[in-house]
């Protein structure tokens, strides 16, 4: 932290206590006394005409930070030097106009800390601050300043009550105004029991540790450069000087030893009666030096060799290297908490991502099963359905099963029927070519007779014996026609029989076509069996209109062949009697009769 940062930070206090009315604004006149006594306490000289150029009464109304942060930097700020006023003077001026309108002690007297520690507090606050408006110190730097308080005092911090005392505060998370923070100390509560002279001196001490950049004082005995001799003095450790006093009141300085990076610090074994020695090496002399224990030996040559590293590295102030690393620490550990919470506020959306993700899961998995449920219920209904279509098509198949051997017992019985009528066929055939040849023996018998009777007209009454021997032979013919004619009717009889068996069967074989071909076409849920209009096997079809056209051809040239027997035996009756031969039947006709 820069001077101007630590002295902006004083002068902030000041402004905030001349706004009286906390507007933000502060009156010009106010304004122009506080510029004034800063020029004094921090050494500028003065520029009225500057002020009062910047002042001017013809300005509207009060001034806010923003508006007096420009004069306060181009001719206040800007011209400050470091060691050319004393800082101490700087932060009373800023203090006093601050502590009479915020700083309220016990008016009984029962304060833990006098004005004097209250101011050397307020100072340590502004050190430890953090670098934003309106100032507050963090936690962990309330705990450092009392630790440090404390060890000064060796006195224990009770680090719980602190805790709790800070989680009690409304803003105690966030940090301390210093008025809270001088509350916190005068209330005893960290600080019970302690007599307010050893606070002081413990506050002192750490006022000139921090503050002060005293990194360690103390008598020791210094050997002189001239005399030689030994002489008690009171020294302090700075970061760039080791100086010594007369006393510890610091009145009359007796000399200093300037520190750099060249510099170094030596153990010295014991020697003229002195024991605990050591040296401090410079560029131009070396100070030998004796601690009245060895524990003061070792505390005095390790802190001037901080001091001596400090030179090295270029830094002025040890307190403030090391309240810049421990501001870096809390912002490395904000960051690791920030980092950590950002993990934990990620982890916690993968969780409730994971958590959503399961209920979705379990909601698609109670959806699947409400389906597979559903689908086991479709199924079984279907399985059903199907179970019952199953059984239709088995006892369907049973049917057409049934169906098939009643079929194929109406196809033997068919063909048995057609075997019998060929046998009947044939035999009728055998039979009318029997009775053809008998007409023709009989077509010759006739024109013998006819010549006969032609060439016995003369001889009548020679030849009648013969005639009579004649008559005879056809009384046999006839006789033997007449046998033909009853096997006929009686073969035509069988072939009738046959026919009705054949009608019969072809009956048959239409109804059980009709029932094929219902069964043939599957009926679906709903169907409606159609009846079959002109029912029987197609095949069958043209079989039995050819059968009845056989049939009556056939009744036809019976019709036929029954005509000449009849006008034959009318001229048998008109010739004498001698007409008895038997008609034969039309043998063209008989020809021509398909058979199957």
């Amino acid at each position: 932290m820069d001077l101007r940062a630590e002295l902006l930070k004083s002068i902030w206090y000041a402004f905030t206590a001349l706004d009286v009315e906390k507007s933000g604004k502060v009156s010009k006149s106010q304004l122009k006394v506080l510029s004034h006594n800063l020029y004094t306490v921090l050494c500028i000289p003065h520029d009225p005409v500057a002020l009062e150029e910047h002042f001017r009464d013809d300005d509207d109304g009060p001034v806010s930070s923003q508006g007096y942060m420009p004069y306060l930097n181009k001719y206040i700020l800007d011209k400050v030097e470091e060691g050319a006023f004393v800082k101490e003077n700087f932060d009373e001026l800023c203090w006093t106009l601050t502590a009479k309108k915020n700083y309220k002690p016990d008016r009984n007297g029962n304060s833990v800390v006098s004005h004097q520690d209250a101011f050397k507090l307020w100072c340590l606050f502004n050190f430890l601050s953090e670098d934003k408006y309106p100032l507050v110190m963090v936690p962990d730097e309330v705990e450092y300043l009392l630790k440090k308080i404390c060890t000064a005092m060796n006195v224990e911090l009770n680090s719980c009550e602190l805790d709790d005392y800070l989680s009690q505060e409304p803003q105690g998370q966030g940090g301390l105004t210093v008025w809270q923070f001088l509350d916190m100390v005068n209330s005893g509560r960290f600080l019970r029991g302690i007599e307010q002279d050893a606070i002081s001196m413990a506050v002192e001490e750490v006022y000139q540790e921090v503050i002060e950049d005293v990194l360690k004082q103390g008598y020791l005995w210094k050997k002189g450069q001239l005399r030689r001799n030994w002489s008690e003095r009171w020294f302090t450790l700075k970061p760039s000087v080791l100086s010594y006093y007369m006393s510890e009141d610091r009145k009359e300085k007796k000399g200093s030893i300037a520190l750099d990076r060249h510099c170094c610090v030596e153990v010295l074994p014991d020697r003229d009666g002195k024991r605990c020695m050591f040296c401090v090496k410079t560029s131009s002399r070396t100070y030998e030096m004796s601690a009245s224990d060895t524990r003061q030996r070792q505390e005095w040559t390790l802190a001037i060799q901080t001091a001596i590293r400090l030179q090295a590295e270029g830094k002025k102030s040890l307190h403030k290297d090391l309240k810049q690393k421990r501001r870096e620490q809390r912002e490395q550990r904000e960051q690791r908490k920030a980092a950590k919470e950002e993990e934990m506020q990620r982890l916690r959306q993968l969780q409730e991502e994971k958590e959503r993700k399961l209920q979705e899961l379990e909601l698609l998995k109670e959806i699947q099963l409400r389906e597979a449920e559903q689908a086991r219920a479709s199924m079984q209904a279907e399985m059903v359905l199907k179970e019952a279509e199953a059984e239709r098509q088995r006892k369907r198949i049973m049917e057409l099963e049934d169906m098939q051997e009643r079929l194929q017992e109406a196809l033997q019985q068919e063909v048995k029927a057609r075997q019998d009528e060929e046998s009947v066929r044939y035999a009728q055939a055998r039979l009318l070519a029997e009775e053809e040849e008998k007409l023709k023996q009989l077509m010759k018998l006739k024109e013998e007779q006819e010549e006969y009777i032609i060439k016995t007209q003369r001889e009548k009454q020679v030849l009648k014996q013969e005639m009579e021997n004649k008559n005879k032979c056809l009384e046999e013919a006839q006789k033997q026609l007449e046998e033909v004619r009853v096997n006929r009717q009686r073969v035509d009889q069988d072939v009738m029989a046959a026919q009705r068996k054949l009608r019969q069967a072809s009956t048959n074989v239409k109804h059980w076509n009709v029932q094929m071909n219902r069964l043939m076409h599957p009926i679906g849920p709903g169907d409606k069996r159609t009846n079959v209009s002109g029912g029987g096997f197609a095949g069958y079809q043209p079989l039995l209109s050819h059968r009845d056209s056989s049939l009556k051809l056939k009744q036809k040239v019976e019709d036929k062949g029954s005509d000449p027997t009849r006008d034959n035996r009318k001229e048998n009756v008109s010739n004498g009697g001698n007409s008895s031969v038997p008609p034969a039947p039309n043998v063209d006709t008989m020809a021509t009769e398909p058979t199957n």
